[in-house]
């Protein structure tokens, strides 16, 4: 097993940089998959573009979904890896593996039976609605795949092999631009699908990684991992992986279902704003970027120390992540700000979208502070056991505030969009602050699920 915490002549900074320039590389990856399917599918119409956009709600909220067990098993796993208990991880991975594998079998069924009930919901326009049904109705079969990429990751990356999941990310990459490529514009001989090409390059390239990620996983085992592992139920794992995973996935949880009602009030404001909202958020994914890295190096580093028992240590070097999350989410998000239009001029020729997409940037400028600081401080929360707390928090805020808000601001005054932005601006900033005080006063220590041996 990798044990970062071990190495006595790295700092700490040099440490962190380790565990984290592979994650950010793949976290960049990740966002240029979505920002290559915004881009191409734009050469269809701005009608894909907020189709999809409203499909990919749905597929967010069954992502984190799988998170349950995905995010659990990182922060179990990185204690037991700090904590130097090589059989912890072993039966830790064989129950992640077993029970989301099962979940997501069960999750892409129901998904394709009730497509067109979910659908509903989003009161779309007939063209958008062919569009979403068409992109839910492929990708939906294959959840499964993406359970398993979740979780894989998340238990690669906690052993330090995060230079692993970097490059199955990357052959991601290629093979979804390839396909979205021949499908939406017919090249090398294969039929021009649009929507529907998106749907199965997406689908072809999540299996595929899925059984690269296994078999690298395999192969990066401390231990033997037997088919049998796989069959053996035991309490006492699964209630560490559910003690951390429950509480994370549930602030997630919370998030998306809440920008899922916030999404049904901006398709009230027709397809104008639903588009500009999916280019603003592809662009901003550049903001978040690195906060993101960050906050999985930070999970996977402090994971480690308070296994190991290092609990003062960590308290310290989760000041590190902040600052530099910071410095350069708020540096991106200020040149995004400078030349919105032009930006937004790149995806489309709608003056109305550029002008308000310009305008959403700015807004997301001043956002972005708040929600760096809940990435990274909530991520610090998580992996040193106390998970509850940020849950609690998002649940009271998210609904207490983001959601009424909205609506206050941008659907009864009238202001839309930019009303919304403004309310999510407002529930970042308050939890965020919150975390800060979470964070200092110490009350985290002493919660990890995983005695050092």
């Amino acid at each position: 097993m990798d044990r970062l915490t071990d190495t006595h002549v790295l700092s700490p900074k040099k440490q962190l940089f380790l565990i984290t320039w592979p994650i950010f590389i793949e976290s960049f990856l990740q966002v240029m998959m979505r920002f290559s399917d915004t881009f191409m599918l734009s050469f269809i119409s701005d009608d894909a573009v907020a189709s999809i956009g409203v499909v990919n709600q749905i597929m967010m909220f069954t992502f984190v979904l799988f998170n349950f067990t995905a995010m659990g098993s990182g922060v179990v796993v990185s204690q037991f890896v700090g904590a130097n208990n090589p059989e912890g991880v072993r039966k830790t991975i064989a129950h992640a593996i077993t029970v989301n594998l099962s979940f997501g079998l069960a999750v892409s069924v129901l998904v394709y039976l009730l497509k067109d009930w979910f659908l509903a919901f989003f009161g779309l326009t007939p063209v958008l609605l062919d569009y979403a049904n068409t992109y839910v109705t492929i990708v939906g079969l294959f959840l499964f795949a993406q359970a398993m990429i979740l979780t894989m990751s998340a238990i690669l990356q906690a052993m330090g092999h995060t230079k692993d999941v970097m490059y199955v990310v990357m052959g991601m990459n290629i093979l979804n631009v390839f396909g979205n490529y021949v499908f939406i514009f017919g090249a090398l001989g294969f039929p021009q699908l649009g929507v529907q090409g998106v749907a199965i390059s997406t689908a072809v390239m999540r299996v595929l990684a899925m059984i690269v990620m296994f078999h690298l996983l395999v192969k990066r085992m401390p231990i033997k991992l037997p088919f049998k592992a796989f069959i053996t139920f035991e309490k006492e794992y699964m209630a560490k992986i559910l003690q951390i995973g429950v509480p994370a996935a549930g602030e997630q949880l919370s998030y998306n279902t809440s920008q899922i009602v916030i999404t049904m009030f901006i398709t009230s404001l027709g397809a104008t704003a639903l588009a500009t909202r999916v280019y603003a958020q592809n662009l901003m994914s550049f903001m978040v970027l690195f906060p993101m890295a960050i906050s999985k190096g930070m999970q996977i580093f402090i994971g480690q120390l308070v296994g190991a028992g290092k609990d003062e240590e960590a308290y310290h070097n989760m000041f590190i992540g902040v600052r530099y999350g910071l410095s350069i989410a708020v540096s991106i998000g200020a040149l995004l700000a400078l030349f919105g239009q032009q930006i937004m001029g790149v995806f489309t020729n709608d003056l109305d979208v550029i002008t308000l997409g310009a305008t959403i940037l700015f807004i997301g400028l001043l956002v972005e502070p708040g929600r760096t600081s809940n990435i990274v401080i909530i991520s610090a929360l998580r992996a040193s056991g106390d998970a509850t707390f940020p849950v609690i928090m998002g649940i009271l805020f998210m609904w207490g505030v983001s959601v009424p808000m909205s609506y206050f601001l941008g659907i009864h005054l009238g202001f839309g969009l930019v009303g919304i932005w403004v309310a999510m601006l407002m529930d970042e900033w308050i939890r965020a602050g919150i975390m800060w005080w979470r964070w200092k006063s110490k009350r985290w220590m002493g919660r990890a699920v995983v005695k050092r041996q």
